[in-house]
């Protein structure tokens, strides 16, 4: 394809590391088709102001939950937990209507944008109205999400869910929903059609893979039978997994099994595969999806936020795991912060330092968990390459170097100072397919976020 446009970076992160005079062709179709370093700046290049490094791809996301931050932060009385935090939620889940989540999903996919995200796994099984019927057009609420992403810029993987049952107890004989998730209502057959509808839809920067709740939320049948209609298709396959010490017991006493064994044992798993939290993972578990090709999401805001728990980190970086971050809750909603608290709460409970580093390779925490955030999340989206290779699309980050987090520091420190010393947001521009987008919400996107939210949490 002709080329519409080159870009030289004085510095950029390429191939795991600083490189410099970084010459970066655009295609017509948006990807990055060349990458040379040690280039000096044609004439016809763009210069750009700062360092340049890869975004990230937001791997887990329940955009409705953005209306629900701040609003589950008090105890009254009794035990606060995820059980009790999920049964408030759900009051939001039975209302939200296709505009306010258009409204609500525009309004994160803007904050997205400013953390540093510009492509978001979209974990999504608001499907029906609140009471499960259903709308004339059964994606309505999916439409929603992709013209919200398109009102923004983002890149959006839409992951339709499986959930057809409301916990281990209720067997294949008597399947069954709680009232309170018939909207959630889907089985294989409707995810796939609706994965499928949303790939011939070729929308500009959308995609899809598929997704199964949780082994408490889709029953065995319903695996294999998504597994049949997915079959060789290269697409990604997402599943919550091991969030709960009591969805682990549930799993045990059901099954005799811990979640992650299960599914490694019955031959699910393979590199299409996206285990969400992967919390309570024991050693072997951990050696059977590193021999699978499996990947990791892990959320650490809404993991804190929700007191789930702390993934053995060294372990799934030392078996080679392909490991990421998402959202999830939207506590948090840019990849600074994930990736800070991810070697945060290592350091707390192991009191060290540097946990995610690897000495004599990578002594860098910051790197080594950024270039696996890069990695990973390609595999969660779909896509072969992400980052500044070719073949990607071409997004990026240009670093600010007057943000007060890196101002002065020498070049080789940068990463680190991003992940462990800013505020969340030292970049001053953020690309999409080529293109420089405003990351800041238009007031049109503010003003209708506030008017959503006014809508659903109207007190009488």
């Amino acid at each position: 394809m002709a080329a519409l446009k080159r870009l030289h970076a004085p510095l950029a992160w390429v191939d795991g590391r600083w490189q410099r005079d970084v010459l970066l062709t655009v295609d017509a179709s948006g990807h990055w088709s060349d990458i040379s370093v040690n280039q000096p700046a044609p004439a016809d290049a763009e210069v750009l102001a700062g360092p340049l490094i890869p975004s990230l791809v937001n791997a887990h996301s329940h955009a409705f939950q953005r209306a629900f931050v701040g609003l589950a932060e008090r105890r009254e009385a009794g035990q606060d937990d995820f059980w009790s935090w999920r049964d408030r939620m759900y009051a939001l889940a039975l209302r939200i209507s296709p505009a306010q989540l258009r409204a609500v999903a525009s309004q994160l996919y803007a904050e997205m944008l400013r953390g540093g995200y510009t492509q978001v796994c979209e974990f999504h099984y608001l499907h029906h109205p609140a009471q499960g019927q259903h709308f004339d057009d059964e994606l309505e609420m999916a439409w929603a999400l992709a013209e919200a992403a398109e009102d923004v810029g983002i890149g959006l993987t839409l992951l339709p869910v499986v959930y057809t049952r409301s916990g281990f107890a209720v067997n294949e004989a008597n399947t069954g929903l709680r009232p309170d998730q018939h909207r959630f209502a889907a089985d294989a057959d409707w995810v796939w059609r609706a994965s499928q509808r949303v790939l011939a839809a070729g929308l500009p920067r959308v995609n899809a893979g598929v997704a199964l709740h949780s082994l408490r939320g889709a029953s065995p049948r319903d695996i294999a039978r998504l597994q049949d209609l997915v079959g060789a298709a290269d697409l990604p396959i997402h599943i919550h997994v091991a969030e709960q010490t009591a969805e682990v017991a549930d799993c045990l006493a059901a099954t005799g099994r811990r979640p992650i064994q299960w599914l490694a044992d019955e031959g699910h798993l393979d590199p299409r595969w996206q285990l969400v939290h992967a919390t309570h993972a024991e050693p072997a578990e951990i050696e059977a999806v590193a021999r699978s090709g499996a990947g990791i999401v892990i959320c650490p805001g809404t993991e804190a936020n929700l007191g789930d728990g702390l993934a053995d980190l060294a372990a799934w970086l030392g078996g080679g795991v392909p490991l990421t971050v998402g959202s999830d809750s939207q506590v948090t909603r840019g990849w600074v912060e994930e990736l800070r608290w991810l070697e945060y709460g290592q350091r707390l409970v192991l009191r060290q330092r540097n946990v995610a580093s690897a000495p004599g390779s990578q002594p860098s925490s910051a790197a080594r968990l950024f270039d696996a955030a890069v990695h990973g999340g390609a595999r969660a989206a779909g896509f072969a390459a992400w980052g500044l290779a070719p073949g990607a699309r071409a997004d990026a980050l240009v670093l600010n170097r007057d943000a007060d987090a890196l101002r002065g520091l020498p070049d080789e420190a940068l990463l680190d100072a991003v992940v462990f010393g800013s505020n969340g947001s030292p970049w001053q521009s953020v690309w999409v397919a080529g293109r420089a987008r405003p990351w800041r919400a238009p007031a049109r996107v503010g003003d209708a976020f506030e008017a959503a939210m006014r809508e659903l949490w109207a007190t009488n």
